[in-house]
């Protein structure tokens, strides 16, 4: 069983501070789509604030809130610590992705390579999209207790030192909704679909 880090800790600024995690998107939070997306993995941690609770679900929150997804991450890890074998993997996925479950299809069955720490998508612009991937548990703890501290580090410090498996998107799965203009677009493409 792979265990989760679903991420929803984030301010919005871009949406003008509204609570990401809960926009309403085909008729849901958009969180929940992330959420099924996720329904092999055990456990499931959510970090960010109670408004995210969904039944199977942990919510953390990292210390002081808004300290950034390493911060979340590392608050997600005081959680998993002791629950699962180092050798396990563990999905990190951002709380805006509409389209998680087709993340999670296409890398559901590639194997992480021996050498790698762990296999995530790449955009249509070949950038590596570090919040939606499958981690190996120990590689990922030994960036975290690298770091002096885990409050507002960048995720790109944070994996600098490990080796990223990148498979590219082919269905669009990275897509995010970071803005009110991203919302609108998701939701024209899916009425048009």
């Amino acid at each position: 069983m792979t265990a989760a880090i679903v991420l929803a800790g984030g301010r919005a600024s871009r949406l003008g501070g509204a609570d990401k995690a809960n926009l309403q998107i085909d008729g849901q939070p958009l969180i929940n789509a992330v959420y099924a997306s996720l329904a092999e993995a055990h456990p499931v941690i959510a970090v960010g604030p109670e408004s995210i609770a969904h039944p199977g679900v942990t919510v953390v929150q990292e210390e002081p809130p808004f300290g950034g997804p390493v911060a979340g991450l590392a608050a997600a890890f005081v959680e998993l610590d002791g629950i699962l074998d180092a050798a396990a993997e563990v999905w990190v996925l951002a709380c805006d992705l509409p389209r998680a479950a087709l993340i999670v299809a296409q890398l559901r069955e590639i194997p992480t390579p021996e050498a790698a720490d762990a296999v995530i998508l790449r955009d249509a612009g070949g950038r590596d999209q570090w919040l939606a991937g499958r981690y190996r548990i120990a590689s990922l703890r030994s960036a975290l207790d690298s770091l002096p501290d885990v409050r507002d580090v960048s995720m790109r410090l944070l994996v600098a030192g490990l080796n990223l498996y990148g498979v590219d998107d082919r269905l669009g799965a990275t897509e995010d909704l970071d803005t009110w203009d991203d919302v609108a677009q998701y939701q024209h493409e899916e009425d048009h679909s």
